[in-house]
């Protein structure tokens, strides 16, 4: 099989995978959220109170909006990264490698989160100094171009699930889908920024780090999802030979096989006891 039809069945693959991956980010995003509330909700409604009340809900649309402008712009970038890599051929031979990698890091970067690593995985895009300026600063702008600076501002704060979101996206198939992953993953996060920044609505702490650990579940899945694709890249079209990867992979199966006549068993004698 040459090279052109390995990369085709990749394609393949990842497409049918896709909408399982954001179904998955916008429920990371939802839950996510109770995080964005107790990291940027203090932020977000500070700025707004700080800039007078508005009769218009334009200004709190315009931040949102911007804000999750920048997530689906690096998703976009984070995709164009990922594919620059596999066509220049620095990746080309070994994409499934590079799944499995990418799988792993998200893995890693979601248990940093869960507290069960002694490092959270947060990254800084741009100093704390300079995002505190750039919001005084954006007050003085006006109502809606001054609110999308501070958007825009906020969507480069540091957030370990938008890195790890954001991670995942490398391994796109396509920029566009790289970035309507980060897109999806900003939409879900949505409806409780908008509401704080609104409303300036309250969470408990521990309720906003139980819907942290859900969504950081929810990751770790999106990354063994990811690690089992490379899996199925590299036994099916990088390497004929068997070795322990195809066994990994056959264990993993039978797995799933396992799981799905469980369900299968259990969906049925639920119905049949609902039709007795």
């Amino acid at each position: 099989m040459d090279h052109s039809t390995m990369d085709m069945g990749m394609t393949h693959v990842v497409a049918a995978a896709g909408g399982f991956d954001y179904s998955l980010a916008f429920m990371a995003g939802v839950l996510g959220s109770g995080h964005c509330l107790g990291m940027c909700g203090a932020l977000v409604s500070g700025y707004f109170m700080k800039s007078g009340a508005s009769r218009s809900y334009f200004p709190y649309f315009a931040y949102q909006l911007a804000r999750i402008f920048v997530y689906t712009m690096v998703g976009f970038a984070a995709a164009a990264l990922g594919v620059v890599l596999v066509s220049s051929g620095v990746f080309g031979k070994v994409q499934s490698i590079l799944q499995m990698f990418i799988g792993t890091v998200v893995i890693i970067l979601a248990l940093g989160i869960l507290g069960w690593l002694p490092f959270q995985g947060s990254v800084r895009l741009i100093p704390m100094d300079a995002l505190r300026k750039g919001y005084a600063a954006s007050r003085t702008k006006g109502p809606i171009p001054g609110a999308m600076i501070a958007g825009l501002l906020n969507g480069l704060m540091p957030c370990p699930l938008t890195f790890a979101m954001a991670v995942k996206a490398t391994s796109a198939a396509t920029i566009p889908e790289g970035g309507l992953l980060m897109l999806t993953f900003g939409a879900g996060t949505l409806p409780t920024m908008l509401f704080v920044s609104v409303a300036f609505g309250k969470m408990s702490a521990h309720f906003r780090g139980l819907m942290l650990k859900f969504a950081a579940l929810i990751m770790i899945v999106m990354g063994c999802n990811t690690i089992y694709m490379g899996l199925s890249f590299y036994v099916a079209e990088s390497f004929h030979q068997h070795n322990f990867i195809h066994d990994i992979k056959n264990e993993i199966d039978a797995v799933i096989v396992f799981l799905q006549q469980m369900v299968d068993y259990y969906a049925g004698m639920i119905k049949s006891i609902q039709e007795q």
